[in-house]
C-alpha cells in the first residue's frame, strides 16, 4: 500500500525542475552541495533548500565521510511514483487504442478522396 502522505511529499518535491535536475545528477552517483550547484545560477544556501526538501521527501539521503557529505539518490519514492502511476495504464492504453482504431477508419477514406 501507498502512504498518500508519501505520494504528496514526492510530488511536491519533483514539482520543481531545479529538484528534478538535482535526483538527475544523482542518478548518475553520489555528490556534493558544492558539486550539485555547479549547473545553477543559485547561492549554495539555495541549493541546500532543494536537497532539505528532496531529504523530507525520502529522494536523497547524505551520508558522512570526515568533511565529505555526499547526497545519494533514494529511488524508493520514485518506485512508488510509478506504481501509483501504473494503475492509471490500462486507461491510457485504452485511450490510444480507440484514437489508433479511429485513425485506421480515416486513412481508407483519406485514400479514396483523393
Amino acid at each position: 500500500m501507498i502512504s498518500e502522505e508519501r505520494l504528496d511529499e514526492t510530488f511536491a518535491a519533483l514539482a520543481n525542475s531545479t529538484r528534478r535536475a538535482i535526483l538527475s545528477r544523482l542518478a548518475l552517483g553520489a555528490a556534493n552541495v558544492n558539486e550539485l550547484a555547479e549547473p545553477f545560477d543559485l547561492s549554495l544556501p539555495a541549493i541546500s533548500k532543494h536537497i532539505k526538501v528532496l531529504e523530507r521527501a525520502g529522494l536523497v539521503s547524505k551520508g558522512h565521510q570526515a568533511q565529505y557529505r555526499p547526497c545519494s539518490l533514494e529511488a524508493a519514492p520514485l518506485e512508488q511514483v510509478a506504481v501509483w502511476a501504473e494503475q492509471y495504464r490500462p486507461v491510457w492504453e485504452a485511450r490510444l487504442d480507440r484514437m489508433n482504431d479511429y485513425i485506421q477508419k480515416l486513412q481508407p477514406e483519406q485514400t479514396r478522396d483523393k
